[in-house]
Formats: structure tokens, sequence, C-alpha cells
């Protein structure tokens, strides 16, 4: 044991150096083994962007191949300088791909370069792999070999849209750099502003090489117009210029809203403290990166290696798209990666270029299917291409402050603006943001726009009429032709605009020709709104729909609706059949059937009781029967009846009288002395029936609507005027003249402010938004318009507006009247009626059940005994001996004598005195 221990010990030194060997020997044989797959970059130097994202590449690979030590390809890279320029770019991707022949390129780092790097790719097949392109206009180039290994700036819009909408602002300006990372937004920025109906009222185009007195002046521009609400599309060197400056001449002060792109959020940390302190209160759309564990790693491993050296977005995408890449290579190690080199054959005269011997990557269509498939967990969240990008999900709204940036949202793709993204479904709470703090240190959200003060009168049209003055009047001086305005509607518009937060300068301009006529229709002069030539029109301007195609109306001030009027006649029932006229004809016809029918069940009824009924003569029941039925109107009975049946039916049936005779007296009474005027016509339908002619206004769009009424275009007449209204009806149809009018409620009001004894309103009454304010489409003035209509119709001032231009039109409101007297009809007694006849039926029954119960009780019965009829006639002589007194016979018990046998019962004994007599 003691000679193997010193031998071990002796030679312990030498195993150890010769285990050394064999290990380095073996690395070294498993390096030489691996593929080597060259891969160029094409990024700026001395860029801070560019630095960062090349020490992300080359960590990613470094990181990557240590923990995958055992494939069977190594990408070695080969970086060239694109110089910052298009040229510079071009160039090194062609001695990469001409002379180094590499399967890939990663970059180029700017929106500009990339297009022809991307047609120079797609005709090598060599991929080019972007990590910081994010134009949406360079996948117009529609090249396969272009691979995103990041968003598109499109990608954010709708996040950009969700913030506007949400604060309501109408208007916005896009400022943007003047090149194809700046362009590349806004047709996507344009589609989404205008599905939620935003305005971009100019666009502002910065070049990078404008010099700062240029960029002063375009914001000097800006400042005259009244939208306050920008949004700026730039990369950060821009940016900071752009908002010093705007610092400087107090455009971020307070009424400004700011929103800068991810362009500029993405890369806050390379800015500086100073352009922070000039965005304070800017709001930014910011890329999000979950944060995991993936991402936290790196950034621990990144802080140890770079120090101070912040991570930022497109550096993540870098390391991302290098690891891809890696994966990529590493799958297709089986593929040729040489490149086919074809020389074409030129002429001495014909000089031939780089591109003329350009080889095509053998590895190329197979390198970008494995791109195109390759997904796993990145630091940037899942990598997984879609038609050749990255797809974003979720971004992050941030406050700039002076320290720095503070989250105050999220937006989801499928949810929208939320406050957390703990939320799922957005409800009006989560909707909302967190609070911000605004240009000029405040905490209101500014409207987003403010009325310029150097800006020039606002011109408002008035249309020129020729009557109804009390709505709009035009004059003009004799000596200076200066126009004055007056009326209604103007008194209401200065009203509104006296109580405007800010001061708004404005001017009325007639809407007519040189001589004074009227220019053209209202329609018309709508129209010239959308056209630009007038900022608004006020006047009695109708709002309707085909007219909210061109401008926006603010609230109506003025009552609503489309009526036909017509002349009242009088409408005191007179004649001889005057009486007829409380029931209709089927009530009477329903009332003579009803007697009929009551006496017809007397008739059955008395018939079964009463015998001296049966024995009179066919003619003299009939006339006692329906003198009897008849009599019960006046309650006059001859003599009253012998059935207990005709009684009940008797009650039933007067108290039916009753109730019909006094709604008849009612109705007559109301007939000839209240009801004194109706309409000449009852409905719309009666006046296109008649064929009548029919009065509209001229210029008024109810001409329209009455010929989609079908009534006839010839019938058609138009006035001007109260007075001329009055006229042609006056004349009525038959002398040329109208027979109704068909017009707006307050030109109708304002008529029968003097005629109201005379006309009347009648059915129906159509739909109309009635008088409005109208401004060009998207106009912020608009909503606080609105606002001041809603603010005077609730109060006082519009009370006072209406006495001062329709005093003695009060009077004249209620001035409508019934279409047609109130008759009676059967519907109104069915009921009583329906009494009547179940009562009668009800009768008629127990009277036949009565008369079956008494035919079995005498079929049951014997003839009474010859004793008891003696007996009887013994009572009966003896009460007939009693002096001059009327002696009479039970008369029940007669008449069971006169049932149970044949003959004639004695009624009455007649006093001996009288039978002597006789």
């Amino acid at each position: 044991m003691s000679l193997f221990h010193h031998l071990v010990s002796r030679f312990l030194s030498l195993w150890l150096l010769i285990f050394l060997v064999f290990l380095v020997l073996s690395l070294g044989k498993s390096q030489k083994e691996a593929l080597q797959v060259k891969v160029g970059i094409v990024l700026g130097s001395n860029v801070t962007l560019a630095d960062l994202s090349l020490r992300a590449i080359n960590m990613s690979l470094s990181e990557f191949y240590n923990t995958h030590n055992g494939f069977k390809t190594r990408i070695v890279l080969n970086v060239r300088d694109s110089k910052q320029t298009v040229v510079g770019a071009a160039a090194s991707a062609l001695y990469l791909i001409k002379k180094r022949e590499v399967v890939a390129i990663i970059g180029p780092g700017t929106s500009m370069q990339a297009p022809f790097l991307i047609n120079l790719g797609n005709q090598s097949k060599v991929p080019i792999i972007s990590f910081s392109a994010t134009s949406p206009l360079l996948d117009s180039l529609r090249s396969p070999y272009f691979i995103r290994a990041t968003h598109d700036d499109s990608s954010q819009v709708q996040a950009i849209s969700a913030i506007i909408e949400s604060f309501r602002w109408r208007e916005v300006v896009p400022i943007y750099v003047d090149n194809e990372f700046g362009e590349g937004i806004l047709p996507n920025l344009v589609d989404a502003f205008q599905e939620i109906n935003v305005r971009i009222r100019y666009r502002s185009a910065i070049s990078l090489h404008y010099s700062d007195d240029q960029i002063k002046k375009e914001l000097y521009k800006l400042m005259t117009m009244p939208t306050r609400v920008f949004i700026v599309h730039m990369l950060p060197d821009l940016g900071s210029r752009l908002f010093s400056i705007a610092k400087e001449i107090d455009m971020l002060s307070k009424g400004y809203v700011w929103i800068v792109t991810n362009g500029i959020a993405d890369l806050m940390s390379i800015m500086g403290e100073s352009s922070l302190v000039n965005m304070h209160g800017v709001l930014g759309v910011k890329t999000y990166f979950a944060k995991s564990k993936e991402l936290l790693h790196l950034e621990a491993r990144w802080q140890k290696r770079f120090g101070g050296e912040e991570l930022n977005n497109f550096a993540c995408w870098a390391y991302d798209a290098a690891t891809a890449l890696a994966m990529s290579v590493e799958e297709i190690r089986h593929v040729n990666m040489s490149f086919n080199t074809t020389k074409e054959d030129t002429s001495r005269d014909d000089i031939g270029t780089d591109l003329d011997e350009l080889g095509v990557a053998l590895s190329g269509p197979k390198l970008l299917d494995a791109l195109s498939t390759v997904s796993f967990k990145g630091v940037a969240g899942r990598f997984q291409l879609k038609n050749g990008k990255l797809e974003a999900t979720t971004f992050k709204i941030i406050n700039i402050e002076e320290s720095g940036e503070r989250t105050v949202g999220f937006w989801k793709s499928k949810v929208g603006l939320v406050k957390s993204l703990r939320v799922d479904k957005v409800s009006h709470s989560s909707r909302r943001l967190r609070p911000i703090i605004w240009p000029g240190d405040t905490i209101f959200v500014p409207k987003g726009w403010e009325f310029p003060t150097n800006a020039k009168k606002l011109r408002i049209a008035v249309p020129k009429k020729d009557g109804f003055n009390n709505f709009v009047e035009v004059t003009k001086d004799e000596n200076t032709n200066v126009p004055t305005v007056t009326g209604f509607c103007i008194d209401v518009f200065n009203t509104v605009m006296s109580q405007m937060p800010y001061a708004v300068s404005y001017e009325y301009i007639p809407f007519d020709t040189p001589d004074g006529k009227p220019r053209g229709s209202y329609d018309e002069m709508v129209y010239n709104v959308f056209l630009g030539e007038f900022d608004g029109a006020v006047g009695d301007t109708t709002i309707l729909a085909n007219r909210s195609h061109y401008v926006d109306f603010a609230l109506p001030y003025s009552e609503t609706g489309i009526v036909f009027l017509v002349p009242v006649k009088d409408g005191k029932e007179k004649g001889e059949w005057v009486f007829l006229k409380p029931l209709t004809k089927e009530l009477w016809l329903v009332t003579a059937a009803s007697f009929l029918y009551i006496g017809i069940m007397v008739w059955i009824f008395e018939y079964q009781a009463d015998e001296e009924f049966r024995e009179q003569m066919i003619i003299d029941k009939i006339s006692s029967v329906f003198y009897f039925s008849f009599s019960t109107l006046f309650f006059a009975h001859r003599r009253p009846s012998e059935s207990f049946f005709t009684r009940v039916l008797v009650v039933v049936w007067c108290f039916v009288l009753l109730i019909l005779t006094q709604s008849y007296t009612a109705t007559l009474t109301s007939m000839l002395t209240v009801q004194e005027l109706r309409p000449t016509v009852r409905h719309m339908d009666d006046l296109r029936k008649s064929g009548v002619n029919i009065g509209y206004q001229t210029g008024s769009f109810t001409f329209e609507r009455l010929k989609q009424m079908r009534f006839d275009e010839s019938r058609l007449k138009t006035y001007n005027s109260p007075e001329e209204m009055r006229e042609l009806f006056l004349h009525k149809s038959s002398n040329g003249g109208i027979d109704a009018a068909f017009d707006e409620v307050a030109y109708i009001k304002l008529f029968m402010a003097k005629y109201c004894s005379e006309y009347s309103i009648i059915e129906p009454t159509f739909k109309a938004d009635g008088f409005g304010f109208a401004f060009p489409l998207g106009s912020p003035l608009v909503s606080d318009i609105s606002r001041q209509i809603l603010n005077i119709t609730e109060g006082d001032a519009m009370k006072a507006i209406e006495n001062k231009w329709f005093l003695g039109e009060k009077h004249c409101l209620d001035s409508t009247t019934s279409d047609s007297p109130i008759q009676l009809d059967h519907h109104s007694f069915e009921a009583l009626f329906l009494i009547v006849f179940v009562v009668s039926v009800i009768l008629l029954l127990l009277m036949l059940a009565s008369r079956g119960y008494q035919e079995r009780q005498h079929n049951a019965s014997p003839n009474l005994p010859n004793d008891q009829a003696n007996a009887a006639q013994e009572e009966v002589n003896e009460e007939g001996n009693v002096g001059d007194h009327i002696v009479e016979v039970d008369t029940a018990l007669v008449r069971r004598k006169k049932l149970t046998s044949n003959t004639i019962p004695i009624r009455r004994v007649a006093p001996l005195s009288r039978l002597k007599s006789a």
C-alpha cells in the first residue's frame, strides 16, 4: 500500500496534466466539428441604440450556445457599419452577400435603410431580420424574405385611438418626422380616427434637417389653429428638440395635449433628464413586456455586465432575434449553406455592376421556413411570427413627469383601455385611466381645443327670407350697404355665444345674391358650409338626416314637428234632422231591433198569463204589445201587466232606456250648444282623397315630404309669408288657393297667432328635429354650443326671447279642436243590450219550466169532489146575502179551478142590487 500511495502521489501532477491536454483537444475537436454559419449585421456605429442592440445580439448567441453546447452549428457574426445612411446600409449588405456569402442579415437599424436591403434579400434569397425597422410601409414591398422581429407602428394606433375616444376629443394634429418612418403610421391613424369620428385638421411634417427656427415656425403655425391635441411620432433625437422648442414658446402649458408614440416612449432611457423636464405632462404609448423570469434574469445579467446601461425594448427584440436565428440555423444544419453564383456575359462596351454577379443562397427557402415556424418564450414575450412579424397585444400608457414615467393604464387588444392588466372585461369604472398630470401641471382634462386669439372671424351664413321675418330678417343700409340681421334665431345664437366660456369672434354673411334675393335653398346654404365657404349657418335651419351628412348640428332650440293646418267651419249642428245625429245609424238600428225584441218577449209572457189578452184580436194584440214596449220610454203604461216575467223584463229594459235616453240628451245638447268649430277635414287621408291644393313654404324641405306622401305635385302651392298663406286660404282651391298648409310647428304657431280662431291643426303630426345651428363636420364648437343651448332653454332666457318675437301667441296655443262631433255608437251600449238579452232568455226558460211543473201537478191530482164544490157554492150564496157589499171570490181559487176544469171561471160577483136591476 505504501508503494501504491507513493506512485500516486508522485505521478498525480502528471495525470492531471494529461487529463487537461485531453480535455482541450476534445473541446477543440468539437468546436472544429461544429458548422460555422456566417450571418451579417448591418448597424450604424457610434449610435447608442445600435451599440446596445449589438451587445444584446452577442450576449444572446454567447448564452444560447453555452446552454446548447450540443448544437452542430455556430453563428459567426460579420458586422458592417451602415454609416447611418441609406447608401452605406445598401453597400454593407451587398458586400456581406457577395463577399462573405452570409445566409442571413440582421438589420438595418432604421426604416429608411430597409427598402433596398429587403429587395436585395428577396433577390438573393437571404432573409433580412430587422428588430427596429417598424414602418408599416415596408409591408408594401411584399417580400417573404423580410422578417420583422418586432411590432410595426400600426399596432399602437388602436391604443392611441382609444385614448382620444375616452377623453372625447374631436380633432387632432399628428406631428411626425418627414421620412418613411414618420409617414408609415399616417394611413392607419386616418382609418382609426374615422371609425370614432375624429378629424385630422392638419398634418405637421418636420424634417430631420430642420433648424430650430424652422421647427419654431411650424409650431407657431400650430398655435394659430384651434386644435390642441398633438400626436408626436418620431425618434428621440428629433423629439428632444421638438419638445425643447415647444416648452420655450409655451406650448406645454395648460390646455395642450401631447401624446407620443412608442418611437419616443420606448427609448425614454436614452433621452436624458433635461428632455424629461421639457416633456412634463405628456402621455405616451409604450410597448409592454411582461415581467417574466427570462426578462428578469437578463436584466440582472445585463446590469452585472454593462453597469448603468439600461436594457431597452429594442435590445430585447435583438436578443430574441439572435436566439431565433440560432435555433433556425441549427434546424437546417443538413442544408447546403453555399451560394449559387451565375456570372453573366458582358460585352466589351457593357460595364457590369456588383449586382450582375449577385448569387442566390441555397439555404434561403429552408431558413425562411424555419424562421417562420420557430416559437419559444423569449425575453420580450412569446416569439412567434405571424405574417412575417410579431404581434402586439398590450401597450402601457405612461404619464411623463420630471422624475420619470408613471403608468396610468394599459391597452389590451381584446379588451381596450383599462386601469389594470387584471381587468378582463371593460366596465365604466375600469375604462378610465388613473389620474393624469397634464401640461401646465393641472389634473383637469383639457377640452382639446381653444379658439385662437389671432384667428379670423367666423363667417356665419344666414338665409335671406321674404317672409316669416320673426325668425330671421336681413336688411341692408341704403347708404353703406351694410347688412343688419335680426330675428328670433339670431337672438338665440347671440345669447349662446355670449355665454361661451371663451371669446368667439364672428360675423353674419347673408346667403343672397348681389341684388338682395335669396341665393338658394337651405340645403344649398348647408352644403356651402361643407365646402368651406362659411364657418357655420344660423337661422331657421331644420335638422335633417340628409343635411347631417355634410355638417354637424348643435342641439335644437325650437319646437319640433310638421303638421297640416286647415280652416275650421261652424260645427254647430243645424237642420231638421239634427235629432238623429247623436246616435249612429248602427245604434239606431240596434235600438229599434231591441224594441221589437222586447215586444215579442212581452207577447209571449202575457199570452201565457192573461186570458183577456188571448181573447183579443190579433191587431189589438200587436198594438197593445208594441204600445207597451215603446211606452216604457216615458213610463206611461195603460195597465199593469199580468205576468211576473213581464214585470221583471220591463224593469231591466227601463234601466237600459234610462241610460240610453240620458246619453242621447247629453250628446244632442252638446251638438246644439257647445260644439262650435270643427276642421273642414278630419285627417290627412281626407286631404289626399279630396284632391284639394296644399300649401308649403318656398324653399322648404316640406315639398319633398309632400311628394313622399303621394300628394299630386300639381296641387302644391308655395307661399313666402303668413300674409301670402292667409291670402291663399281665402281663395280656396276652387280659385287657385289652398285648403290646407303643411309646415313646421314654429311657422304654424306664428301664423295662428293672428288667425287662431279660423284654423286648426289636424292629425297626424310628423316628426322633425326643429331648428339647429350648423357647423363643419367635427367642429369643436358644436358640443360647447349645445351645452349653452340647454342652459338657456332650461332657464328664463329663452322665454324672454320668445316673448319678444312671438308676443300674443300664447292665447292661441289651445286653438285646435276635435276633428269631429262625438256620436254614440252601438259599441258603447253592447253590455246593456247583452244584459237585456240574457235576462229575457232566462225569464223565458223560467216561464217554460213553471208551466211544465204546473202541467205535471194537474196530471197528478183528480177533480175536486162534488161536496167541496157545493160547499164553495154555499159560501158564495152566504156571502151574497150581505146587503150591498161586493162579494169577491178568491182569485187564486178561481184560477186553480180554471186550470183544473173546462168551465169558465167566475172572475167577480157583482152586488145584488146591480144584479136585480139588470
